[in-house]
């Protein structure tokens, strides 16, 4: 009788536990719906019709939102409209997905390029290379080659002649 109490917790507890995981579907496998969604959004994308694209791929995301390859191809888009902020967003839900993802590290790589901030990029091409050891990558390609080539102009001059504001109004102000 003493333990007939902590016994019938333990057994809910194991039963609970035991059931959570019996619901789940394993990560590697993405709903069929989703992957066809992405598919023709990704056609749409390359025939030039970006919104359609990103509507078919965000529908895609909500059937399944495992669906790392939607996310790419999202981001895809999102850089085609020159959006890099939203694509860096969007590339980085990807990683937290499969952080080992060559193709995400590249394109979000790119988009930091795009956005000016080619120090960040010089840090995904650091671990796309400690990844693709092997052979010769090509994600680490065309990053690299997004790195030399440099931010848009228009970025690039923006941060030239970006003032800073003083921190202060006492820094602000001057005093004979």
């Amino acid at each position: 009788m003493r333990f007939s109490g902590p016994a019938i917790a333990l057994a809910v507890v194991l039963g609970l536990v035991s059931s959570m995981g019996s619901g789940q579907k394993p990560d590697d496998q993405i709903n069929p719906r989703s992957i066809a969604l992405m598919q023709a959004g990704e056609a749409a994308r390359r025939a030039g019709n970006l919104t359609g694209a990103s509507d078919l791929i965000e529908t895609a995301l909500a059937v399944d939102p495992r669906n790392r390859g939607a996310y790419v191809a999202l981001a895809r888009v999102a850089q085609a409209q020159a959006l890099p902020g939203k694509a860096i967003r969007l590339y980085r839900e990807a990683l937290v997905l499969e952080p080992n993802d060559v193709t995400a590290l590249g394109g979000q790589g790119e988009a930091m390029v795009q956005k000016g901030a080619v120090e960040r990029a010089k840090l995904n091409l650091a671990k796309i290379r400690t990844i693709c050891k092997a052979a010769p990558c090509a994600p680490a390609t065309t990053l690299a080659a997004a790195i030399t080539k440099g931010p848009p102009p228009a970025v690039a001059m923006a941060q030239a002649t970006t003032v800073v504001p003083p921190k202060s109004k006492e820094a602000a102000t001057v005093k004979p």
